[in-house]
C-alpha cells in the first residue's frame, strides 16, 4: 500500500499489509519501476503532532449508593441501549455516564479500525496502536449541529456523534443543546448511519453509538428534590424538559431518575460494591448469550433487533409475561415503538440473569426502567 510519507506510521497500524511511504508521485513511479531520477522533496510541515491523551473513566466501584442506577448502567451496556438520566445537580449523573465506556467490551478488529479511521479523519492523534477501548464523546451544550453531526464547507468531516461510533455520546445538560442539534440525532439513532449532504457532495459516517442524556428536572435543578426547594413555576418546569422532543426521548430505552445520596444511604453503602472489571465481565457474558441467540440474524445486540423479530416465535417472551405491557399500550402510556423497546430491555435483563426467555418479572422491570423518569 503506497501512502504519503506523513501517513506511513498511521497506515502501519493496519495488520496484514506492507506500507510504503512516498513523498511525491515521482517517488511512487520510481517504486513501480519507472526510470526517473529521484528529486529531493521538502517535507510538508504540519506542526508538532499532538500527544495522545490517556482517558481515565474511573471505576464503577467509586459510585456510592444509587444501586438502581448502577444496575441500569449494566443493562444499557449489555444490550446497547440508550440512557436518559434525570436528577438534580450533585446526584452523580456525570459520574454514571463516564463509567459506561469502562464496562463496555473491547472493540473488535473491524470496530477498532473504524474508530481509528474516524479519529484520523477528524485530525486527532492515534498513538502507536489501534484504539481497542470504546470512545467517549462529551460535547459542550453550546456545540452546533455541525459539530455534533458533522459537516464543513470544504471537506466533510465527522462530528462528535460519528467519533462516538461503537462507544458513548454523552450530552450533559441536554435541554441546553440546540433543538436542531438534538433532533439531528434521531435519524442516526434509528439507522446507525450518519448521512451529511452538501453542495460539494455527500458523506456517510458510522453512527452506531450509545446515547446518554443527562438533565436537571427544571432550570433551578431542585424539582422533586427532598432537601432543596424548587423556585420554578410548573410552566417553567414543563417548558425546560420540553426542549427534549418526544420523538427523541421515544428512542431512548432507559429513563432513570437519579436522586442525591442521603447521609443514611451513605452509611448503608459501606458494603462491597461492584467494580468496573466485574461489571464488564457480566456485560460480556450477557452479550455472548445474545450473540448466540441472534447468530442466524444480522444483529448482535438486543437494541438492534427490530419489532418484527420480537413479535415472532423466536422473540416472544414467556406466555403471559407481557400482560402489564399490553395494558400500558392500551392506555396509551407507551407507543408501539416504546412497546418494542421494552421487549428489547426485557431480553437484556433475561440475558443478564441467564434466563432462556423473559418472564413477567423481566418485562415488569423493563417497563419500570422505561418509565422511571416519567
Amino acid at each position: 500500500m503506497l501512502v504519503p510519507s506523513g501517513n506511513a506510521a498511521e497506515a502501519s497500524l493496519v495488520e496484514g499489509i506492507e506500507v510504503v511511504g512516498v513523498a511525491s508521485l515521482r517517488d511512487a513511479a520510481i517504486w513501480h519501476g519507472a526510470e526517473l531520477d529521484p528529486v529531493e522533496v521538502e517535507p510538508l510541515l504540519l506542526g508538532p503532532a499532538a500527544a495522545p491523551t490517556s482517558r481515565d473513566d474511573g471505576d464503577l466501584g467509586d459510585i456510592v449508593g444509587n444501586r438502581d442506577a448502577v444496575e441500569a448502567l449494566q443493562v444499557a451496556a449489555a444490550g446497547g441501549h440508550h440512557l436518559f438520566l434525570l436528577g438534580p445537580p450533585g446526584a452523580g449523573k456525570t459520574m454514571l455516564a463516564t463509567r459506561l465506556p469502562g464496562i463496555l467490551p473491547d472493540l473488535g478488529v473491524e470496530e477498532a479500525l473504524e474508530v481509528s479511521s474516524l479519529r484520523s479523519l477528524s485530525g486527532l492523534p492515534l498513538g502507536e496502536r489501534l484504539r481497542v477501548r470504546p470512545p467517549l464523546e462529551a460535547p459542550h451544550h453550546t456545540a452546533s449541529p455541525a459539530a455534533i453531526i458533522g459537516g464543513g464547507s470544504g471537506v466533510l468531516r465527522p462530528g462528535a456523534a460519528a467519533r462516538a461510533a461503537h462507544g458513548v455520546l454523552f450530552l450533559d445538560e441536554a435541554p441546553e443543546f440546540s433543538p436542531h442539534a438534538l433532533d439531528a440525532l434521531r435519524q442516526p439513532l434509528e439507522s446507525g448511519v450518519i448521512t451529511i449532504s452538501r453542495a460539494a457532495g455527500t458523506a456517510r459516517f458510522p453512527g452506531r453509538f450509545q446515547l446518554v442524556l443527562a438533565a436537571n428536572p427544571c432550570p433551578c435543578g431542585n424539582a422533586g428534590s427532598r432537601d432543596q426547594q424548587c423556585v420554578c413555576t410548573p410552566f417553567a418546569q414543563r417548558r425546560y424538559l420540553a426542549r427534549l422532543s418526544g420523538p427523541l426521548l421515544d428512542r431512548v430505552d432507559i429513563r432513570l431518575r437519579v436522586d442525591r445520596i442521603t447521609a443514611a444511604q451513605l452509611r448503608a453503602a459501606d458494603g462491597p460494591r461492584i467494580d468496573t472489571v466485574t461489571a464488564r465481565a457480566r456485560v460480556e457474558r450477557a452479550r455472548a448469550t445474545a450473540s448466540r441467540r441472534l447468530a442466524s440474524t444480522p444483529w448482535r445486540l438486543n437494541a438492534e433487533v427490530p419489532g418484527t423479530w420480537l413479535r415472532s416465535p423466536a422473540g416472544v417472551p414467556e406466555r403471559g409475561a407481557t400482560a402489564s405491557l399490553d395494558r400500558a399500550l392500551e392506555r396509551g402510556a407507551i407507543t408501539m415503538r416504546g412497546y418494542d423497546r421494552v421487549l428489547r430491555l426485557a431480553w437484556t435483563l433475561a440475558d443478564l440473569d441467564d434466563a432462556a426467555r423473559p418472564d413477567a418479572g423481566h418485562v415488569g422491570r423493563a417497563l419500570l426502567l422505561r418509565r422511571a423518569a416519567a
